[in-house]
Parts: C-alpha cells; structure tokens; sequence
C-alpha cells in the first residue's frame, strides 16, 4: 500500500462519478456506524462506561499504529498536528466517552434519535469552518431540528422540567462528532482517509491509555461474551475501519452531500435495537426521529442549493 493510496484525487474529470463513489463510500461507513449505539447498550450491561470509550480507543490505536508502520506514511507536518487533535477529541474521546456514559441509563433507540442531529451539526461545524455564508432558511431549519431533539428528550423524560444528564451528554457528543468530522473530512484530502483517523487514534492514545488503567483499578470486568464482542466491534470497526471508509467518502466528497447519508444512521440504528435489543418502538421514537431527520436533511440540502439569482 502506499502512502496515498486512499487519498483522494481532487483534479477527477467526472464530477458526478466522483459523488457517487463518494456517496457509496459514505454510505458503507455510516452501515458501519449504525452498530455502534446499540452494542455500547450490550457493552455497558458489564463492563464500566470508562472502560469501553477509552479502551475501544486504544484497541483501534494499536491497530492504526501498525498499519502506519507496516505502510511507513510520512508524518504529518505542522499545523496537521494541531488538526489531528482537534479530530482526536472530538471523535476518539468525546464522542465514544460521552455516548458510552449516556447509554448506561438510556435506551439505543433513544440514543439513536438525539444523534440525528449529527447531519446538521456536521454541516454548521463546515459552514463555520469554510467561512460560508447560507441563506437564512438554513439556520431555521437547523435550529428547529434542535428545538425537535430537546422536545423529544424531555417528553422521553417523562415532562418538561429538565432535561436528562444522559441527554446533555448525548448533545454534547453531538457537538464533539461533528467538530472531527468536518476538520477530519478536510485533513483527509491531504493525508488520506484510513490515514487521518490512524493518526487522530495515535495522537490520542497516551491520554486513553491513561484512562483505561485507570478504569482497571479492580481488574479486568467479568462480563459476559456478548460484552467482549460488543466492545471488540467497537474498538476493531467503530473506531478504526469504518472510518476508512466514512473519511474517504467525506474526502472524495462534496463533504456536505456525503454527510447527508448519515441520516439514515438512526433510522438503522432504531431498527438495530429492535432486532437485536429487543427494545419496542414507540409512537414517540419514531415521530421524533423522523422529525430531526427531516429537519436535518433539510437544513443540508438548502446549505448546498445555489444562492437564487447565482
């Protein structure tokens, strides 16, 4: 494999072959994903919340570190650095950490829906990032999808007097997602796809290693096989190889087309949780999870429609 072998061609003369690669790519890391939610639900059912969000990062750092050497890529340089861990924190410790601790007293279906949220936020965070300037109809429409998301956690809640903390730490989660998937979508057109979540995985792992012996401090947790192999799919394929394919199809991209794909990660998620979980779908669940969808998928779509008259 070579250095750049995943890196992204940015002078193809065919657009619209392009996109669509972009999009497949996209999609078979958002197929990828979908598991997350509701095998963190199995993982935390026997081991602790700090144990599977750091510790799934330094399985996949061990991964990614040995395949930067066994493929001997150049280091980044300069300010990447600075990037990688903007990516390192917001997808290799501040999303796993914060949804891990969420899901220990909420459902993945409820998880799922909050989450929907990631789409738009991804497409504000490139907005901010790209210094762009989007019609009016776009905030609008991102901060009802908000609005939709809270409403659905406090009626979730069982009223309207506070939210849940496992909500805020799932908003936040959010907010930490979509910071490194827009920085991490940029810096994989200069170092690579499979290459930028290996190096964010690297940059991270002396403070998940930290972690993780700290979640250890009574031994190793006596869970069951289903945990084990939860908390393997998360470090192997949720932290490490899905991103192979998510960062490369945000890479090829236009990055906010390939985000949207990531609208149907809740709906697969809920569907997940019902099969493998066993957990029932509510008129509420799926009311608000098509209602955050909607919003977020507009909010993108009038992000990338021409200004009228251009």
């Amino acid at each position: 494999m070579s250095q750049h072998s995943s890196a992204t061609l940015l002078s193809s003369p065919v657009v619209s072959t392009r996109t669509t690669v972009g999009i497949w790519w996209g999609l078979l890391g958002v197929f990828a994903f979908s598991f997350t939610v509701p095998f963190t639900r199995v993982a935390v059912e026997g081991m602790s919340p700090l144990f599977i969000g750091a510790g799934r990062a330094v399985v996949a750092a061990i991964l990614a570190a040995a395949a930067l050497a066994f493929t001997r890529q150049r280091f980044p340089q300069g300010i990447q650095w600075f990037r990688l861990a903007i990516v390192a924190g917001g997808i290799v410790a501040g999303f796993p950490l914060l949804t891990t601790f969420a899901l220990t007293s909420t459902s993945a279906s409820h998880g799922a829906v909050v989450i929907a949220l990631l789409p738009a936020a991804t497409a504000t965070v490139a907005v901010f990032r790209g210094r762009e300037r989007p019609r009016p109809l776009f905030w609008v429409l991102t901060a009802v999808g908000v609005v939709a998301a809270l409403l659905f956690a406090l009626v979730q809640s069982g009223g309207f007097g506070s939210l849940h903390w496992a909500d805020l730490l799932l908003l936040g989660a959010v907010l930490a997602a979509a910071i490194g998937y827009a920085e991490g979508g940029l810096l994989a057109r200069e170092l690579g796809s499979w290459q930028t979540i290996s190096w964010a995985l690297v940059v991270a792992s002396p403070v998940m290693i930290v972690l993780t012996l700290a979640s250890l401090g009574s031994g190793l947790p006596s869970a069951s096989l289903a945990s084990w192999a939860s908390f393997a799919y998360l470090g192997v394929v949720s932290m490490f190889l899905g991103f192979f394919a998510w960062y490369r199809g945000l890479a090829i991209g236009p990055m906010a087309q390939v985000s949207q794909i990531q609208l149907v990660q809740p709906v697969m998620t809920i569907a997940w949780a019902a099969l493998l979980l066993g957990e029932s779908l509510t008129l509420t669940t799926v009311v608000g999870g098509l209602l955050v969808i909607l919003c977020a998928g507009a909010a993108v779509r009038v992000r990338l429609a021409p200004p009228s008259g251009s």
